[in-house]
């Protein structure tokens, strides 16, 4: 089931973000991964950066599984499912949802940098790359894709 996140479902969105980059099967390195998320997100600032876009969430009988984030201008800023719920098809929902609000806010195309982790779930629901990237975190370098998918 998809819904939209309510004020305080920033802690629980919050741990799903940094479980699904620290835990699991990853391209990245150990070190990569904690220079990326190096501690939980502090729940005041992510609350708030919540606040500032829409935010689809994924429930499962078990509880909320992943969240997908989207901006004002069309930007994807967060996309993150929990290892255990990943390939039951979360990330196709939350996409599928975030691209009927982007329709009905006449928004004709989404953006988003994608890890190497969700690059393929970005390109089997219709993104493209345009580029790749590289950012540095605390020493480390993170591979990256820009991507993006026009909304017809």
């Amino acid at each position: 089931m998809i819904r939209w996140a309510e004020p305080g479902c920033a802690p629980a969105l919050a741990e799903i973000m940094f479980r699904a980059v620290r835990e699991g099967e990853s391209p990245y390195s150990e070190a990569q991964r904690a220079a990326w998320m190096p501690a939980r997100p502090e729940p005041a600032g992510f609350a708030a950066r919540l606040a500032a876009c829409d935010c689809a969430v994924a429930e499962e009988a078990g509880g909320t599984a992943g969240f997908m984030t989207l901006a004002r201008d069309g930007y994807i800023g967060l996309a993150f499912i929990l290892p255990q719920a990943r390939g039951r098809g979360l990330f196709r929902a939350l996409s599928d949802a975030i691209a009927a609000r982007a329709r009905r806010h006449d928004m004709p195309r989404l953006w988003t940098h994608a890890s190497l982790m969700a690059e393929p779930a970005f390109q089997a629901t219709g993104f493209q790359v345009i580029q790749r990237e590289s950012v540095q975190r605390s020493g480390q370098h993170l591979c990256r894709a820009l991507m993006e998918r026009f909304l017809t």
